[in-house]
C-alpha cells in the first residue's frame, strides 16, 4: 500500500517538474534610455525601456536600475515592477519608465538596467 501511495505521490508531481520556473535570464531590457529635463526648479527624469519574456510561461520580472558616477560607482539604485502584478506572457513585452523614482543628481553619468528578481502572480 505505501508503495501505490508513493507512486501515486511521484506522478503526480512530475508534471509541476517538468516545467522550469522562469529565471532573470529569460527576461531582457530593450531600448533603455535615460533622459533629464528641467520643468521650473525640479529636473524630471526618463527611464524608459522595454521589458521583454522569453520565457515558455507568463511571468514577471522585477526591474533593477542603477544610476552611477564617473568612477562607476552605484550612487543610487531603484527597482520597480513594470507590469505590476500582472504575468507577462511568453513572447510578449511592456514598456516602462521608472525615472520617476530618481531625483536628478548632476553627478549621474551612467545608468545601468537589470533584472532583480522573477515570479509568477
Amino acid at each position: 500500500m505505501k508503495n501505490i501511495l508513493l507512486a501515486s505521490a511521484l506522478l503526480l508531481a512530475a508534471p509541476m517538474a517538468a516545467h522550469a520556473a522562469c529565471s532573470a535570464t529569460d527576461f531582457t531590457i530593450q531600448d533603455f534610455k535615460v533622459a533629464a529635463g528641467s520643468s521650473g526648479l525640479s529636473s524630471k527624469m526618463t527611464m524608459k525601456g522595454q521589458l521583454v519574456n522569453h520565457c515558455a510561461e507568463a511571468a514577471a520580472a522585477q526591474v533593477e536600475i542603477q544610476a552611477k558616477d564617473a568612477s562607476g560607482n552605484v550612487i543610487a539604485s531603484k527597482k520597480g515592477w513594470p507590469a505590476g502584478t500582472t504575468n507577462i506572457g511568453p513572447g510578449q513585452s511592456v514598456e516602462f519608465d521608472l525615472g520617476r523614482q530618481f531625483h536628478y543628481d548632476p553627478n549621474m553619468q551612467t545608468y545601468a538596467a537589470g533584472i532583480a528578481s522573477v515570479r509568477a502572480w
